[in-house]
């Protein structure tokens, strides 16, 4: 754990943020940085947990809107009855209690970034008049005529296929084809499992240090149960479990140990996920240098390069 501690603690940019070295996660980092000062809208797509608001957050970090707002609506948690008021604004007087005129949202994200999440749970009714500002670029606060333009970049995020809703008219085809310009899909943990090593003391370094404690060590058995667990509730349930376990709370270990044999996973799958971390833990230590993790792991150099590439690793990428 030394040298992903090390790791962690002196990351720089992006690679600090969206942590992991799987495929999917430098394609995404690199899409990321590629896109960031892009004008198009995006959509991003991820179970729960996967961390589709931190994306949003990095395509914000890296664009040059990055001085500007970053405003954050849940779709879901605000009430149908003062969407319109806490997104559009209002005017004194154009609703009882209305004392104060009240910018909204959208307004408030002008010159930055506009990140709406769980926008699969927006009413039907809401969405027309969502559309209509994503393809004006202009909003009028209630109780006014008066329209506002705004300047944003919109980011959105769902759980669910918004293309399968539309069919079934549970989404309004015309925003999802207005929002379907640039798209980014979240793998689930499962499916890079040999990023888990990594988040899990990312985790438990940060809560140690949040709660004064010392790092407990993480013994063989913790670490097969959290490679082998099928994950869920993704990056967040390995964030609350790495938690409890920083304050000495074993439940959470404990309750993943004894659910291993409930949740099986492939044998490949684990196998896979154990060898690309041991051979990468390898290539850290030995700065790169093939030589020497072929030494290290007691494999010919042949069999090495070829397990390099089965799993997506570049020895250049760890050079000192």
């Amino acid at each position: 754990m030394a040298a992903l501690r090390h790791r962690i603690e002196h990351g720089e940019g992006i690679e600090a943020t969206l942590l992991g070295d799987s495929p999917a996660m430098r394609d995404l980092r690199r899409l990321i940085l590629d896109l960031a000062d892009e004008p198009a809208d995006v959509l991003i797509y991820g179970d729960t947990g996967t961390g589709k608001e931190m994306v949003a957050r990095c395509l914000h970090q890296y664009s040059r809107r990055r001085d500007r707002h970053f405003v954050a609506l849940n779709c879901g948690a605000i009430p149908e009855h003062i969407f319109e008021s806490e997104v559009f604004g209002h005017e004194p007087g154009s609703f009882t209690g209305a004392a104060k005129r009240q910018i909204g949202k959208i307004e408030h994200a002008d010159g930055g970034s506009l990140f709406l999440d769980e926008i699969e749970s927006l009413a039907l009714p809401l969405q027309v008049k969502l559309l209509r500002v994503l393809q004006e670029r202009y909003v009028e606060r209630l109780g006014s005529n008066t329209p506002v333009p705004v300047d944003l970049r919109v980011i959105a995020a769902a759980k669910v296929d918004l293309k399968e809703w539309s069919d079934q008219q549970k989404f309004r085809s015309d925003l999802y084809y207005r929002l379907n310009l640039i798209v980014l899909t979240l793998p689930p943990l499962r499916e890079r499992r040999e990023d888990i090593p990594l988040l899990f003391e990312h985790f438990l370094l940060g809560a140690a240090a949040r709660y004064k404690r010392a790092v407990p060590p993480v013994p063989g058995p913790l670490m097969q149960a959290l490679m082998a667990h099928d994950w869920p509730g993704n990056v967040r349930e390995l964030r609350n479990i790495a938690e409890r376990y920083a304050l000495g709370l074993s439940s959470g270990a404990d309750g993943l140990l004894s659910a291993r044999a409930l949740t099986p996973v492939p044998l490949a799958d684990q196998v896979g996920g154990f060898e690309r971390a041991v051979i990468e833990q390898e290539l850290r230590k030995a700065g790169g240098s093939v030589t020497e993790v072929s030494l290290a792991l007691g494999v010919p150099k042949q069999t090495l390069y070829y397990k390099l590439q089965k799993y997506g690793l570049n020895a250049d990428d760890y050079k000192s």
